[in-house]
């Protein structure tokens, strides 16, 4: 009886099922949409823009820090490597003019028979010429030993020197390694700047562009001379004092942390503010990374180009230069003290009084007094 029953027919079957079946794809193809929708990434504002911008361009000077590192030793490897290679060509010579000589002793005795000298005196008959020839023989075989002395002092020095070049030339190798890796991340850091700033429309570029102009507000009237603020005021007094006869240091305004401007200050020598002119006629001239002049700088190759018209030699980098002086205190600054930035130490600029700097901001941006209160205070120091 079971087995002629009807088999039960489903409540959605025929029409009413392939209807509902369409529904519940709608509704499903409705739901992801708005899903996707919701779960959108938001377009960036041009404020969080500039915040990711800034970043990846202090990063970039970061690893352009490390670059210059990179770059001196490398130079200092290949002048050692150099240095070792000229003075092992020159042993070289030495070692062989040595062997010549060597040479030309051991043809002499050959032509003589190969006999030895004790052997050829105690063959001759005349005591008269046996004394001599012992006095000459004596004397050839000082030289002899002498010869072979200098052969073996030349080729111990030779094999030294080449163990030396072949070490400097690893070194070499690694810092030029080491070049191409940071190169590679300044590059990769800059680029990536570049992509989000092409990003922003017309209008947004505007907004941006006068963000930065705010955050560098000083800066932007020192670059184009910057005679009417106070600090750039200062900033003058504070290098033409030099230009005097006398020599005597100008004067300037220290740094304005509790709001108010402190008693006049004096550059500490002739040559902090002969460094902080030199800074100041460079005004306008772009970032470079990597670039130490004269057409161009970045913040470490600004203050050492700087420093160096002044007389004293600074280390390239900022985590170098740092320790190129004595430390000061930020309520004890004075024209021609550096500045340096970030817990890295990856940001130096050149104090130049009224609580601003000349410094090499960042790609974009030209050399320019800026106030020092733009970025994080890592520490200053006083050369010269």
């Amino acid at each position: 009886m079971a087995a002629h029953r009807k088999p039960r027919q489903s409540p959605l079957g025929g029409q009413a099922g392939r209807t509902a079946a369409t529904l519940a794809l709608a509704s499903a193809a409705t739901a992801t949409l708005f899903e996707g929708s919701g779960h959108a990434e938001p377009r960036p504002t041009t404020a969080q823009v500039k915040e990711k911008v800034d970043r990846l361009y202090e990063e970039a000077e970061v690893a352009t820090e490390r670059y210059n590192g990179a770059k001196e030793k490398a130079g200092e490897a290949r002048a050692a490597f150099e240095r070792l290679r000229d003075e092992a060509a020159r042993r070289t010579q030495r070692l062989n003019t040595a062997r010549d000589g060597l040479g030309a002793m051991a043809a002499a005795q050959y032509r003589s028979g190969g006999l030895d000298p004790a052997v050829q005196l105690a063959l001759t008959s005349n005591p008269d010429q046996y004394l001599e020839r012992a006095a000459l023989a004596e004397r050839a075989g000082d030289r002899q030993a002498a010869a072979v002395s200098a052969v073996r002092r030349e080729l111990a020095a030779v094999r030294q020197l080449r163990a030396e070049s072949t070490g400097h030339l690893d070194a070499l190798r690694e810092h030029e390694t080491e070049l191409r890796r940071q190169k590679a991340a300044v590059l990769g850091k800059l680029q990536a700047a570049r992509t989000l700033l092409a990003r922003l429309t017309a209008e947004e570029r505007a907004r941006y562009e006068a963000a930065e102009a705010g955050r560098d507000g000083s800066g932007s009237s020192g670059s184009s001379g910057s005679s009417g603020s106070s600090g750039s005021s200062a900033g003058n007094s504070a290098t033409g004092g030099t230009g005097t006869a006398s020599g005597a240091p100008a004067t300037a305004r220290a740094d304005r942390s509790s709001g108010g401007d402190r008693a006049p200050v004096t550059a500490p020598n002739g040559r902090a503010a002969e460094a902080v002119s030199f800074a100041r006629a460079q005004l306008g001239k772009p970032y470079v990374w990597g670039a130490t002049g004269p057409s161009a700088y970045d913040c470490s190759g600004l203050t050492q180009a700087a420093w160096r018209a002044a007389g004293v030699s600074l280390p390239r980098t900022t985590y170098t230069q740092i320790n190129a002086g004595r430390r000061v205190s930020r309520s004890q600054l004075a024209p021609g003290d550096l500045i340096f930035f970030y817990s890295g130490i990856s940001h130096v600029g050149l104090y130049i009084g009224g609580g601003q700097m000349i410094h090499a901001p960042r790609p974009g941006a030209p050399v320019r007094v800026a106030p020092i209160d733009e970025m994080p205070f890592a520490g200053a120091t006083r050369v010269g």
